[in-house]
């Protein structure tokens, strides 16, 4: 949500910043702008609503001269307080138009410091909570005990202030500076040689450099071309509480790669994503073969000693959070909640020492996933944390971290991220497994052997889309799709539905195929598509028979079954109008196989009605306020 980028070095900071928010469209915006300082001190500011083509256009009619210089710094906006327009749109300038901001996340208390400007005289010229911070900044170095000092002018604004932010200023008066902060939003700054970057993701900065300082908890940086400062909010300096790290993929993996769509590309990925998430994970030692977390800060002693399990996570974390139930009941014999982080901290959960809280998120910055962290932390209960951001906020507050290795993921709605996690939650659960002894060795062994052929198998999978494709052409039209699954098949009816929903804007909804005659067969009509997940005949033979008779019932209703089945299954084929086959997996590895034709159909079904896959409407990458 929002992308910032920030630029001080030798370079014509417009082409960077630019070319930095065109990396960064896939976190969803509704407008666009910039902000450069010319070496005569004077700030150019340019700002659209709308698409980031728009404000190139703009840039181009009034002529790049006046936007020449070195220090410089651009924004994507998601709105909040007030519409997507231009005069909303930032950066926004103080009455002098000296200093400018830009802004993610939500200030809080803007209301009475809003109040205070316009009691003071300041005419706001927007409907944003953002502008409050700007003119704040502007006082503060026009008057006062900061008179004429820019990082203290902003320090003492930032003390004032209430809320979730990232905030990065600059000042005429001071080019070749720009400084920046950041309360429980993401911020990172990118070091390279004789430049300086700060951005919301480094994929902003991924070309010109791969190293990078992950800034904590109320912290805020001063950057020049040839040094970082980073301090407290009071202006204290913070060494040894920031976190330098190298990136570990370079620009070609956040290229399309010759795809129309980077979820197209991801897609693709999902066997290398699965595949890497599993590297490093499993070790021979004296006690045999034993599953190895990344940075465990929890003793085998304490994994051992939880008596419940929550896992908290929003979206299609949440479904992969699901998943894990299943697998962490049946190999540890815990009791695990899944529950959705926004109504974690609301509704009191009973957590203690003995609890263990899994928090999954891809960005590693949601805020209702962070909140829900914290709310745990506080309880006394143990946290680890699944995630695909090296250094994000939600791994550096957490007791211990499984990082998915996927690489970036652009597309809005999840894929391959999606498939990591789950891989992700099978480790965990193993490594619970293994600790409390309810499975030998022998059988962790087994067990991680057989999530290593997934990979080979979602490769197999990855060939069925043309037929996918072509089904989703057919039914494009259509304004609704149903989607049933039972087990491990219903959390992946329920992720079907979510892409469908997200990329093709239809009505979509995943049930439990128990629940059809408790009231969702009453949708069931003439030609309505209803899409099955159905498990192994081997595995869930029961629920096999169970599911079967589902789709008879809403077949001889008028449905048309496009049915997912394992490869061999010849009992589900008389009943199914559409039959996609998967190879067969061991029952709780079957999602990581089932949920790639949902993807692709999602996709597809999006494209045929002229929609743009990567940037859903609406929607944000990464949801960093509640």
């Amino acid at each position: 949500m929002c992308g910032i980028v920030g630029y001080v070095g030798y370079r014509d900071a417009l082409g960077i910043v630019v070319d930095a928010l065109r990396r960064m469209e896939y976190r969803g915006y509704d407008s666009a702008g910039v902000a450069i300082l010319g070496g005569s001190g004077a700030l150019a500011v340019e700002r659209k609503a709308g698409r980031l083509a728009n404000l190139e256009a703009e840039l181009a009619e009034s002529g790049n001269e006046r936007f020449a210089g070195t220090t410089g710094m651009g924004h994507t906006r998601w709105a909040t307080h007030g519409a997507p327009t231009d005069r909303n749109a930032h950066p926004h300038r103080d009455v002098t138009e000296k200093v400018a901001v830009v802004h993610n996340g939500i200030i809080e208390n803007f209301a009475p410091l809003r109040k205070e400007l316009e009691q003071a005289g300041v005419e706001l010229r927007s409907d944003t909570d953002t502008e409050v911070a700007v003119h704040l900044v502007g006082l503060a170095y026009a008057a006062g005990p900061t008179a004429g000092d820019f990082v203290a002018s902003a320090l003492s604004v930032l003390r004032r202030l209430e809320g979730a932010f990232t905030l990065v200023f600059t000042h005429a008066d001071h080019p070749g500076m720009i400084i920046a902060a950041r309360r429980s939003t993401p911020l990172v700054v990118g070091v390279g040689v004789d430049e300086m970057f700060i951005a919301s993701d480094v994929t902003a900065f991924i070309e010109h450099t791969r190293e990078a300082v992950e800034l904590g908890q109320d912290q805020a940086v001063v950057i020049t071309a040839n040094s970082y400062a980073v301090t407290d909010f009071d202006g204290n300096a913070v060494d040894g509480k920031t976190r330098p790290f190298t990136i570990d993929w370079d620009l070609a993996a956040a290229e399309k790669g010759g795809h129309d769509y980077f979820m197209l590309k991801e897609i693709e990925e999902q066997p290398a994503g699965v595949a890497d998430t599993l590297i490093g994970h499993f070790t021979v030692d004296e006690r045999g073969g034993r599953i190895v977390l990344d940075e465990q800060r929890l003793a085998e002693q304490e994994l051992r000693e939880f008596d419940k399990v929550f896992v908290v996570a929003c979206g299609s974390s949440y479904h992969a959070g699901l998943l894990a139930k299943y697998a962490i009941e049946h190999w540890t014999r815990l009791p695990v909640e899944v529950e959705l982080a926004s109504e974690f901290r609301y509704r009191d959960p009973v957590l203690d020492r003995s609890t263990l809280v899994v928090a999954i998120s891809q960005s590693g910055e949601t805020a209702d996933t962070l909140e829900a962290v914290r709310h745990a932390k506080d309880q006394k209960a143990r946290v680890l944390a699944i995630c695909n951001t090296n250094g994000a906020q939600i791994p550096r507050e957490s007791d211990a971290v499984l990082y998915t290795r996927t690489g970036p993921e652009i597309g809005v709605a999840s894929t391959k991220a999606f498939l990591a996690q789950v891989t992700a939650n099978f480790l965990v659960g193993l490594a619970l497994a293994q600790a409390r002894g309810t499975k030998y060795p022998d059988e962790v062994a087994r067990e991680f052997a057989e999530l290593e052929a997934m990979p080979k198998l979602v490769a197999r999978v990855l060939e069925t889309g043309p037929q996918v494709r072509a089904i989703a052409r057919e039914l494009a039209h259509v304004p609704t799709v149903l989607f049933l699954g039972r087990h491990v098949g219903y959390p992946v009816a329920l992720e079907g539905a979510l892409k469908l929903k997200e990329l093709a804007y239809m009505h979509a909804e995943g049930f439990a195929a128990g629940e059809l005659k408790h009231g969702p067969i009453a949708l069931i009509e003439d030609g309505l598509p209803v899409i099955v997940v159905m498990p192994s005949p081997k595995g869930r033979a029961v629920l096999h028979s169970k599911l079967l008779s589902n789709i008879r019932e809403i077949q001889a209703r008028g449905a048309r079954t496009i049915v997912i089945a394992e490869e061999g299954d010849d009992t589900v084929r008389p009943f199914a109008d559409d039959l996609i086959e998967i190879p067969s997996a061991p029952t709780l590895f079957q999602p990581l196989l089932s949920t790639v034709p949902l993807q692709i159909f999602a996709a597809e079904v999006a494209q045929a009605r002229g929609y743009d896959v990567d940037k859903p409407r609406n929607l944000a990458k990464s949801v960093t306020v509640e």
